[in-house]
């Protein structure tokens, strides 16, 4: 890991440099870096209150205000009333902001298209993949900095039967034949002792909000563990914790030993699955070992 995040943060700091993102004077026709972005920003939204616009260019609301006072000053945004709130102003794009964003974007292309110039079609199409799931990654980072992924406690077993059920319930897996049912489930703590066990949750405040472990497959080979009662409340979804918590789990499970590691699920939990593909499962043509789980329609298996 130490030699792959070396590399990223070399690379990261060559693109700094060569977009000149050292240099704080360094702009494009009259156009600082920060009101560039303000500028592509307000096309895409259209129009925006200037909280907004510091949330998505994560800036400091005094710095905002001083961006948006310079291009109004210059004639390239308006600001206008909010019709559903008086005590806010709607910030927007005139035409001489358009104009300019225009020869902005004509610019940044320019960049784009010589840079591409040195590539491989190939090594192009990598490219934009990887930039795009590292700039997502990077805003799960910040944002998951309000969670915690921690072993399970005793006191967390009534907030994670809690949302075993209420997840299983919206997804409909309710009766024999699912984990719901599971004698375990009011008492995940005892459940899951070391070393051939694990289970953590997440965690916001002191707000238990997703869990998942791993135990050895019931009736199943002594190498394979089974992948057990991952489940995420709604908020926690589309942030990329459960890529998190799904890798803390699988290397706990190479740390015990274990040369594989099998799940069940459900075809409506189509979201969940390609979780599962992206960290290496892939789907098996029926159920392994004797979990009990007979509801269950899906059978993934992945090597560790």
């Amino acid at each position: 890991m130490s030699d792959l995040v070396s590399s990223i943060r070399r690379a990261s700091r060559e693109m700094v440099r060569e977009l000149h993102l050292l240099d704080s004077r360094h702009c494009f026709d009259g156009h600082s870096v920060s009101e560039c972005h303000l500028l592509t920003e307000l096309e895409v939204l259209g129009e925006a209150a200037a909280s907004e616009l510091g949330e998505r260019l994560v800036l400091e609301k005094s710095t905002v205000s001083r961006l948006v006072a310079g291009l109004e000053q210059r004639g390239e945004i308006r600001a206008g009333p909010d019709p559903g709130d008086g005590r806010r102003r709607l910030l927007s794009l005139t035409n001489a902001g358009r104009r300019a964003l225009r020869r902005i974007h004509g610019h940044a292309d320019d960049l784009v298209v010589e840079a591409l110039a040195f590539m491989a079609p190939g090594e192009r199409e990598a490219v934009v993949a990887g930039l795009d799931r590292y700039a997502r990654a990077l805003r799960y980072a910040r944002a998951g900095r309000d969670f915690r992924i921690r072993p399970i406690r005793r006191a967390d077993n009534p907030a994670v039967a809690r949302i075993i059920r209420d997840v299983m319930t919206e997804f409909g897996a309710v009766g024999p034949g699912y984990s719901i049912e599971d004698p375990e489930v009011d008492a995940m703590y005892q459940s899951y002792p070391a070393p051939g066990s694990a289970f953590f949750v997440i965690e916001q405040g002191d707000r238990v909000l997703g869990c998942g472990g791993l135990g050895p497959l019931a009736g199943g080979d002594s190498g394979v563990c089974e992948l057990r009662k991952m489940y995420f409340r709604q908020e926690l979804r589309g942030t990329g914790l459960g890529t998190r918590l799904l890798g803390m789990i699988l290397e706990a499970a190479r740390t015990a030993g274990y040369r594989q590691c099998y799940l069940e699920t459900l075809e409506s939990m189509g979201q969940a699955r390609r979780l599962y593909e992206k960290h290496g499962f892939a789907e098996i043509d029926g159920a392994l070992g004797a979990t009990g789980h007979s509801g269950c329609n899906r059978f993934m298996l992945a090597d560790l």
